[in-house]
């Protein structure tokens, strides 16, 4: 089922590779594991965009795709994963980045709230929501890389895990059904 879900959603190893843009790229995107829908590299492509959605601004998927390619994980995955951060999450994931920071290098600053988000002035939002957070200077970036690596290694934990108890049940619905059938 997972790969039925994923396959129904992302688009095929050969459109990509045939896409005139993506051709540029030549034989770097060509490995198998960066399309196949296997458990490995599934999560790895989760631990790659969950890592890479904490990276500030717009360059999420482009670091994403820069760090999933090297190490041979599901590239789409990883580039669909980074969403997770959105206008709606990037405040409270920096402030909690902000506490894990200020938890392992120590200090007891004072905290400045985020600002406040003006859907009609969005550019001079995003610019205050970035002067807040290069406010917050090194107890957020501390935080930061904490975050994304904790939020890796869960995100590939848990698709590991979940992975294999999908596999155990339908290989144990498989062995009954035998069963019943008098196989």
């Amino acid at each position: 089922m997972p790969r039925k879900i994923f396959r129904k959603y992302l688009p095929s190893h050969e459109r990509v590779r045939n896409h005139r843009h993506m051709a540029r790229f030549g034989g770097f995107l060509h490995h198998p594991n960066l399309w196949h829908l296997n458990r490995h590299s599934v999560a790895g492509g989760v631990a790659v965009g969950l890592f890479a959605g904490l990276v500030p601004g717009p360059l999420q998927m482009l670091v994403a795709a820069l760090i999933a390619v090297p190490l041979r994980v599901n590239l789409p995955v990883a580039l669909v994963t980074t969403f997770y951060t959105n206008p709606f999450t990037i405040g409270p994931l920096y402030v909690l980045a902000y506490l894990i920071g200020r938890l392992i290098i120590g200090g007891n600053g004072a905290f400045r709230m985020p600002p406040d988000m003006e859907w009609s002035r969005l550019g001079a939002s995003f610019h205050a929501f970035l002067d807040w957070a290069l406010s917050l200077g090194t107890p957020l970036a501390v935080g930061l890389l904490a975050l994304a690596l904790i939020l890796a290694a869960l995100g590939y934990a848990c698709v590991q895990l979940g992975w294999r108890a999908y596999v155990i049940r339908a290989w144990r619905r498989r062995r009954q059904r035998r069963s019943q059938h008098g196989r």
